[in-house]
Parts: structure tokens; C-alpha cells; sequence
């Protein structure tokens, strides 16, 4: 090898051709290729004679584009090979080849691309084994998952019940679906996006689907699908399956869930929430409004103790609806495809859990002068830092929103106390029918809807209105002054309804006495 000046110097070659000596000058820009295509393309070489290039001793030479130039002593000779020596030089030229290969595969490193691209390739497969796995798994779980549900309620249906007088299986499962949702994608407006944080919301002017939309675009908002990591998916399913599970109750149903929500969403905003409690306790408290009612069969309370059913049994009478309101909400979380804090690690949840049930458990009003009197004797002095000031902040808050309606508008309120009259009377018939007593705010031969309305709103609702409102004051005229308004509403109907009760006793004495 020539040194690395020579190898950019012209190159000259002698070649003896048929005893004559000729002599060819390379620039220092001409490679090995060229050097072949001007032997191979030589008028006085026959077109089907094979070339190689040797030197005088006949030994074959490199192409080697830095080999140094020989003089007319030291010739290169062209050698016209005959069909019986190609197999003999086939070998040599394939070395001469490798050589290229190899010095080609270093300037371009073509070996350690293969391998890179060789491992990368590795790589990816074990990926997609790895992810095929992963998909042949949740199947197989899911599979399980169904089958221990099928022996479950198998072995359900075959225990013996209790002797209660109304049994709340009715045939009735969780059905979270498992699909993914597909209920239409409304988008919502600036204005139902504005309205939606006011308690003047009218819940009358949506369909379900609109209401899951609703709900949904809550979750987002306040920053909870963020907070969680939930999968939207997983939302839209949990949604769903919570929808599924209230009845077509004339008031317990799946709109009185919603306006209970809305009416929290509405009172984290009013308030300032945000800067107040954490994302955690929001997810909480909105939770908690979701689920409060699960499940709920139409008769209170009253009615499960006193009929000895097996809600009241299974829970010892305390509180038999609020509990089963929570069992079915943590069997839906229980779901996989439902479990919107499946990204929530064990320890969070069991307080996110924990926190639920206690706000589910609030909404027994049996329990409602205890909480009221509880939050009083903090209001005054109340500390945000305090964990037990707060848990009784979010108490009396679900408590305000699920018996709310009164803050409404009174075209937006009114159909309310019909729907709870209606469901009340259902329950009164029914207890008259099997013999067991009756509240005489449920009886319809007793009740009217000021009578009904009148001392609810004045010794449960303001009293508790009012409280929050030591602490909140900006709801006084959004939530509490409505409260007045409707207080004076119904005795303004119930003074007319006095009257006309009245104008129809003295005509009915009027009548008795002209037949004496």
C-alpha cells in the first residue's frame, strides 16, 4: 500500500497486451470499476473472453484503488481465460469481491446497522408476543370473571330466604354493560355549560342520554377523570351502569340522581370549592350524589322495618336503604369494565371508599338532627384543616342537594312534590293493604301538597340552608331566599285551600239545617 498522499495521486498502469506494451494514466478519481469497464470494454479483447488483471509472475492482482503504480519493467498483463481456467480463477475473483464487500461494509457500517436493525426487530416481536399475552389474559379473566358471577347467582338462587314480606331481587342484577358505550355525544352549549353550575338548572328538559352527557362532561370539568386517571371509557360504562340501576320510580328514579348532582356541581362552583377542599373529596362528594339512591325500591325506610323485609333484616333495621344504596354502588365499582378508580392505588381507594359510605349513610334524615347539630357546633369556628370539620361539611352538603328541589325554580320544583306524593301514596296504599301503620304525611286522604310542603320547608330545609350559610354567604340569595319564597308560596295556597275547606263546611251546614 502506497501512503495516504499517494492514494490521490494519478495513477499509471503498463499492460502488456499480446507482447505490446501500452501504458494508461488513471486520475487520481478513477476506482476499481472503472479501471474493469475500460479492459472489459477494450476493442482488441474479444467481448466473450473473460479478464482478469495479473502481474508478470501471473499472480492476480488487487483492485485495490490505493495500490501503487507499476513501471515498463514490472507489467500487468491482460490474460485472456479460457472456459477450463474460469473455475480455477472463479475463486480468487471471489475473494477479490469479499475484499470490496468488506471495505464497502466498514465505510457504510452496514454490519452494525443488521445488527441494530436486527435487534430492533427482536424487539418489536417480543412486544407483540408480549401484548398478545396481555389480550389472551383479560379474556381468560374476564371468562372467570363471568363464570364465578354465573355460580354466584346460581348458589343465590338456591339458598333459602328469609320470611320477609317483600323480596328486593325481583330477579333485578347489576347489568353494567360491556360493551363499549355508545349512547350519543352531545355537545353541550356556553349557555347549558353556564347553567349547569346554577341551582335555577331545569332538570325537566333532558333525556337520559342527554343527562349522562351531562354528568359526564362534570367528571372532566372539575377535574376528576385528570385526578384519577380514569379511561373515558370506563366513565361512559360506569355511567351507564348507574343508570341501569335506579328504577323507574315515580321520584326515587335516575333524574332525581342527576338533579342531586347537578345541584353538588352546582354548590362546588357557587362556593369556590375548588379552593377550598381537594380534588379527592370533590370526587367524592359528586360521586357520593351519583350513587346515593341506587337501587332504591319506592317504600322508605319506615316501611322496610316495619315489614320486617329482607333489606331490613340483612341490615339489622339501621338504615336498610342507605346501606344497599352503597352495596350496590362498590358491586358496580367491583366491576372491572365499570371501576373508575382502577388507576387509584389500594390505600387511596379504601378512603375514597370509605368516604362514600359515609356520605351515603347521611342521607337517612332518621340521622338528620344529629349531622345538623354536629356541623353547628363547628360552623362558627371552622377549619378546612380539619379532617373532621371537613367530612362534616361534605355531610350536610349531600344532605342540602338531595332534598334541594325546594331551591329550584317553582315551575322546576312543583313536579317534584308531585312525583313524592305519588310515591308516598303507593307506600301508604300499600302498608293500608298489609295492615301496617301509616305516616299521615304519606296518606292521601290526609295530606295535601302545602300541608306536605309547609313544615318541610320550614323546620328541616331553611334551618339547614341557613347554617351553610354561615359559612358560604353567597348562597343566600341564589339558595336560600327561593327557600322563603317557596315557604310563602305554599301558605299562601294553604290559606286558600283553608278557606275554601272552610266555605264548604258552612255550606254544608247551610244545607243541613233548610232539611231540618
Amino acid at each position: 500500500m502506497g501512503s495516504s498522499s499517494s492514494s490521490y495521486a494519478p495513477k499509471t498502469i503498463y499492460l502488456d497486451v499480446d507482447g505490446k506494451v501500452q501504458k494508461v494514466v488513471f486520475s487520481r478519481h478513477c476506482s476499481p470499476c472503472d479501471i474493469k469497464e475500460l479492459l472489459c470494454t477494450s476493442s482488441n479483447i474479444p467481448r466473450t473472453t473473460a479478464i482478469m488483471m495479473v502481474d508478470p509472475e501471473g499472480a492476480l492482482v488487487s483492485m485495490d484503488p490505493t495500490m501503487p503504480t507499476n513501471s515498463p519493467n514490472s507489467l500487468y498483463k491482460i490474460v485472456p481465460l479460457s472456459t477450463g481456467q474460469l473455475g480455477e480463477k472463479e475463486d480468487m475473483f471471489q475473494n477479490v469481491l469479499s475484499q470490496v464487500a468488506e471495505q464497502f461494509s466498514r465505510a457504510f457500517r452496514i454490519n452494525e446497522l443488521k445488527t441494530e436493525v436486527t435487534n430492533r426487530l427482536a424487539m418489536l416481536e417480543k412486544r407483540v408476543e408480549l401484548e398478545g399475552l396481555k389480550v389472551v389474559e383479560i379474556e381468560k379473566c374476564k371468562n372467570d370473571l363471568k363464570k364465578l358471577r354465573d355460580e354466584m347467582a346460581s348458589r343465590g338462587g338456591a339458598r333459602v330466604n328469609c320470611p320477609c314480606k317483600y323480596n328486593f331481587d325481583d330477579g333485578k342484577k347489576v347489568t353494567p354493560r360491556r360493551d363499549v358505550p355508545n349512547y350519543p355525544k352531545y355537545t353541550l352549549s356556553q349557555e347549558t355549560v353556564e347553567a349547569l353550575k346554577k341551582p335555577t338548572f331545569d332538570v325537566w328538559h333532558w333525556e337520559h342520554n342527554e343527562m349522562l352527557s351531562c354528568l359526564e362532561y362534570m367528571y372532566h370539568d372539575l377535574g376528576l377523570v385528570k385526578e384519577f386517571n380514569m379511561n373515558p371509557i370506563t366513565l361512559k360504562r360506569w355511567l351507564l351502569a348507574i343508570q341501569e340501576n335506579y328504577r323507574n320510580n315515580p321520584f326515587h328514579n335516575f333524574r332525581h340522581c342527576f338533579c342531586v348532582s347537578q345541584m353538588m356541581y352546582g354548590m362546588i362552583n357557587l362556593c369556590n370549592l375548588q379552593e377550598k377542599l381537594t380534588l379527592t373529596d370533590m370526587g367524592i362528594l359528586m360521586t357520593a350524589a351519583v350513587c346515593h339512591d341506587l337501587d332504591h325500591p319506592g317504600y322508605n325506610n319506615t316501611y322496610q322495618i316495619n315489614a320486617r323485609t329482607e333489606l331490613a333484616v340483612r341490615y339489622n333495621d339501621i338504615s336498610p336503604l342507605e346501606n344497599h344504596h352503597c352495596a350496590v354502588a362498590f358491586q358496580i365499582l367491583s366491576l372491572p369494565e365499570c371501576n373508575i378508580f382502577a388507576n387509584v392505588d389500594t390505600e387511596a381507594f379504601k378512603q375514597i371508599r370509605q368516604a362514600i359510605i359515609t356520605l351515603i349513610l347521611a342521607t337517612d334524615m332518621a340521622r338528620h338532627g344529629e349531622i345538623l347539630d354536629s356541623f353547628k357546633q363547628k360552623v362558627d369556628n371552622f377549619d378546612f384543616t380539619n379532617e373532621e370539620h371537613v367530612t362534616c361539611l361534605k355531610m350536610v352538603m349531600i344532605k342540602c342537594c338531595d332534598i334541594s328541589n325546594e331551591v329550584r325554580p317553582t315551575e322546576v320544583a312543583e313536579p317534584w312534590v308531585d312525583c313524592l306524593l305519588e310515591e308516598y301514596f303507593m307506600q301508604s296504599d300499600r302498608e293500608k293493604s298489609e295492615g301496617l301503620p301509616v305516616a299521615p304525611f304519606m296518606d292521601r286522604d290526609k295530606v295535601t301538597k302545602p300541608t306536605a310542603q309547609i313544615g318541610f320547608i320550614k323546620f328541616v330545609l331553611i334551618p339547614m340552608f341557613e347554617t351553610v350559610m354561615k359559612l358560604f354567604p353567597q348562597i343566600e340569595e341564589i339558595m336560600v331566599q327561593p327557600l322563603r319564597d317557596s315557604r310563602d308560596h305554599y301558605e299562601e295556597l294553604k290559606q286558600i285551600d283553608d278557606a275554601m275547606t272552610e266555605k264548604k263546611k258552612t255550606e254544608s251546614i247551610s244545607l243541613g239545617g233548610k232539611k231540618k
